[in-house]
This record gives structure tokens, sequence and C-alpha cells, in this order.
């Protein structure tokens, strides 16, 4: 029931912990990437996928090389802190990153969506796989390996809790044992000596005296 209640309270401060960096990291990108820009014209929707990254790359690749890795960090801490919302330890890495990808893909939608009402932004789909794609990337690079850690130390804990009880009953049982053959050796020793102590009043008491018999004459 301890271990129970502990597991319990360490996922709440993971979900406490995961909910609020959560809402720091979109406070994040809505300053950073949903401000209004004041450009003097912007490029056209695009809703293709991977033809502005193609157009980019055959124009300035260092620059589009940029570009791409900026789009990649944008949401990629939320790869880790989407599944810190869940507070779970044990969960499969599939099933971890499907969901995750699954949540990652909406708020990545989202944002995207939002470009459209914001001065000097517009929406494009190659920006939205590149969102995605760095939430995928960060949870793979991050959430799995950090699960194991967890799950080694919590097994690691477990282990060294059951070697101390054991250990502790062992001692305990080792106490009991100890006190009563104590108590049965004061046992022995107040036996041996009323049996001593009888034996003296015998001896101080002497031979039982014996009446001699008188013959009596025809």
């Amino acid at each position: 029931m301890q271990r129970h209640a502990t597991g319990g309270s360490a996922a709440l401060r993971f979900r406490v912990a995961g909910v609020v960096l959560l809402v720091l990291h979109l406070t994040a990108v809505w300053w950073f990437t949903l401000r209004p820009n004041a450009v003097p014209w912007v490029d056209a929707a695009n809703l293709r996928p991977l033809a502005t990254i193609r157009a980019e790359f055959a124009d300035d690749p260092w620059s589009a090389l940029r570009h791409t890795v900026e789009s990649l960090l944008v949401l990629a801490p939320a790869g880790v802190l989407l599944p810190l919302v869940r507070g779970r330890v044990h969960a499969s890495v599939a099933g971890s990153f499907a969901r995750t990808v699954f949540a990652g893909s909406m708020l990545a939608l989202v944002v995207e969506l939002l470009k459209t009402a914001v001065p000097g932004h517009v929406a494009n789909v190659d920006t939205m796989l590149l969102y995605i794609l760095g939430i995928a990337l960060a949870h793979l690079a991050v959430v799995p390996a950090t699960r194991a850690r967890l799950r080694r130390r919590a097994a690691a804990g477990r282990t060294a809790g059951r070697a101390a009880g054991k250990a502790h009953a062992e001692q305990a049982a080792g106490a009991e044992g100890a006190e009563r053959a104590g108590e049965a050796g004061r046992a022995q020793g107040a036996e041996r000596a009323g049996g001593a102590a009888g034996a003296e009043d015998g001896a101080a008491q002497g031979p039982t005296p014996r009446i001699p018999r008188v013959e009596i004459a025809p």
C-alpha cells in the first residue's frame, strides 16, 4: 500500500511538471512563432507536401538547412513533455510513440491554422511536417531511454527494500530465538537450584529414625 501511494505521488508530480512545462513551451512557441510579422509581402500558402523544402534547397541550401533545423526544433520539446503529462513509466515504446505523434500532429495543425490569422504568416504543410518530425525524433531520443532508466531504478529500490526487510526479519527472528533460549536456560537453572536446595534440606534432616521391635514373651 505504501509503495502504491509512493508511485501515485510520483506520477502526480510528473503530470504537474509536464503540464507546467508544456504550457511554458507553448507560450514560447506563441511568442516566437505566432507574433505579427511586418513584411511587405509573404508567400502564398503551401498545401503540397515537400514543395517548399525542395524549392528552398534548390535556391539556397544553407538557408534551407537552417530553416529546416529551426522548424524541427520549434515543437520538439513536446515530444518529451506530452508523455510527461501522462506520468507513466511503464508504457510500450510503440504505443507511447503513436500517441505522442498523434497529439503532436494535432498540436502542429493548430499552430499552422493559427498562422492564418496572424499578419505576416501563412500556413505551410511542409512546416507542419517538420514540426511533427521534430516531435517524433525528440520522443525517440529521450523518452524510451528515460523510462527504462526509471524502471531500473525503481526495480533496484524494490530489491533493496525486500533485502532490507528480509534482513530485518532474520534479525528479529534471531533476537526472539536468543530470548527464548535465555528463558529456557533460566528455567533450567531454577529447576537445578530447586533440586539442589531439596537435597540440602534432606541431608540436614538426617536419616529417618527407626522404632526397635519389642518381643512379647509367651
